[in-house]
């Protein structure tokens, strides 16, 4: 994986997050991303816990 494109700031957890809010701050955190790197598409993804996970795709419109 390239790391120039793959968890570029860390994880929720390096930055801190409220408990419960790790969906709402990756999601902004990525749009601001997507915004500084001129990027149309963006995902992230997330462990649920019990094996579970979730993943968003994103379309930035201008």
């Amino acid at each position: 994986l390239d790391p120039g494109i793959v968890n570029v700031n860390g994880g929720a957890i390096a930055l801190g997050h409220p408990l419960g809010c790790t969906g709402a701050k990756l999601s902004t955190q990525l749009f601001s991303e997507m915004r500084l790197r001129k990027q149309k598409y963006g995902m992230v993804t997330a462990c649920v816990g019990g094996g579970q996970g979730i993943a968003g795709v994103y379309e930035l419109l201008n």
